[in-house]
């Protein structure tokens, strides 16, 4: 079973292990980011821009817990497939035991501990009174339940660590179509609101994680639960390499607070329902170039531990061609369909749908970097230089973002906005070249 896995990453070419991880990651991501657009038009198309603004403002919440999943999933994986190439079947596992242990206990007591706090929490997120109990609904759902994505999402992860990127795939195919489902029952026909939206993603979720279950069953498995005391230096090492992961969900969350503040100041619920447009159709941008991430991140962290350079430039060079070309065509998609995404989100006033539609076409440049940004993160974070990576996540979506995001406004108003996540992702990516510039001289 180990000696099958170890055999094919050992022995497949780059190109062959490259396109088995990136096309289902890509479906799966792809499935995924239909999803959330479905869920954004059957709220909009149900509830009306309000509801559907509320949601916006709650989603750094459901972020958080992705974040924590990530830090913990992506953090245990890279150091479980360092391991299993370095062929240290039994430290693999006890990696795998201490990451899922690690991620139920800490995201369910951080759930449990804000629920008592959500009415402060929906205002500090930048609800006001229309928005409050759409925000309120959506909440409540989402911190007594939210230790269910974190489980799955990091299973998910180190299923296709383990050479499962298949199942990885038909585990997000079927949440995301069980999604798009269960919302329709509960928004169209049982008219549960907001909450309903929120009990669908939820009950998704956990089927979703029960098709990552079957895995155990395989013969070619090595993710099984072995007794462990807990390693601090273990944990320490997971939380480090999954750093810049989870400060790439947090600033996504940073990212949404901001930009909801700054709309809500500039023009209002109208400019809050404009950003929630853009953000949905961001998030399926996003999820995009997160799929590229994820084929070549078990790619790497294995050939990290085999110690085989070669493999590693290989798999660079396919993942940036890759990213330069997708966000060239999700460039040219927002330029010449802005108006026609905007619209698919509900019957909006002109007031909504005047800021939406030239947000999406100057959001939509930052798509040309975003894809190498991604892409280099993953390959710093796999690689050990965990530095680089955080300072990119941290610059991409926080420090930079936030610098633009006070400054822009003030002297180009809502374009200014708009355009300061682009700003930012280019100026990131010129830090980038420049690194790589001084360590090759190095």
């Amino acid at each position: 079973m180990t000696q099958q896995t170890v055999h094919r990453l050992d022995t497949d070419s780059v190109s062959k292990s490259f396109i088995r991880y990136l096309v289902p990651s890509t479906i799966g991501m792809l499935l995924m980011a239909v999803n959330i657009v479905a869920d954004g038009i059957m709220v909009g198309n149900r509830l009306g821009p309000i509801a559907l603004g509320g949601i916006g403002i709650a989603v750094p919440v459901y972020t958080l817990f992705v974040a924590m999943s990530l830090w913990i999933g992506i953090g245990g994986a890279t150091r479980f497939s360092a391991l299993m190439g370095a062929k240290r079947v039994d430290e693999a596992r006890v990696v795998f035991s201490h990451a899922i242990v690690s991620i139920f206990a800490v995201t369910l007591l951080i759930g449990l501990l804000a629920f008592p706090f959500r009415t402060e929490l929906a205002y500090l997120l930048g609800a006001n009174a229309e928005t409050y109990p759409y925000v309120a609904d959506y909440l409540y759902l989402m911190l007594l339940f939210g230790f269910v994505f974190t489980l799955e999402n990091a299973l998910s992860i180190l299923v296709r660590n383990d050479g499962s990127p298949n199942l990885a795939m038909v585990s997000l195919v079927t949440t995301s179509l069980l999604n798009i489902m269960l919302n329709y029952i509960f928004l169209f026909i049982l008219d549960f609101g907001v909450m309903g939206a929120a009990a669908a993603t939820l009950i998704a979720a956990f089927i979703g994680m029960l098709v990552l279950c079957t895995h155990f069953f395989k013969k070619t498995n090595n993710l099984r639960f072995v007794r462990f005391r807990v390693n601090r230096k273990l944990m320490l090492l997971i939380l480090v390499i999954g750093f810049p992961s989870f400060l790439a969900e947090v600033g996504m969350s940073v990212f949404t607070i901001a930009h909801n503040n700054v709309f809500e100041r500039l023009a209002g619920t109208s400019g809050v329902s404009a950003f929630a447009i853009l953000n949905y159709v961001h998030s399926v941008m996003l999820l995009m170039f997160l799929g590229m991430g994820s084929a070549i991140q078990p790619l790497v962290s294995y050939y990290s531990g085999a110690k085989d350079h070669a493999k590693i430039k290989k798999t660079l060079q396919l993942a940036i061609g890759t990213a330069i070309a997708a966000g060239t065509l999700f460039f040219v998609i927002g330029q010449l369909f802005a108006e026609s995404i905007a619209g698919a989100f509900g019957d909006f006033p002109d007031s909504v749908l005047d800021l939406a539609v030239p947000g999406i076409q100057l959001f939509f440049i930052a798509y040309l970097f975003m894809g190498t940004n991604f892409v280099m993160m993953t390959y710093y974070q796999s690689t050990g230089k965990i530095r680089m990576a955080t300072w990119i996540t941290a610059a991409r979506e926080i420090v930079v973002l936030l610098i633009l995001l006070s400054i822009l406004p003030v002297f180009f108003g809502v374009t200014g906005a708009w355009l300061a996540i682009p700003i930012s992702e280019f100026i990131v990516l010129l830090t980038i070249l420049y690194y790589q510039r001084r360590w090759k001289g190095k």
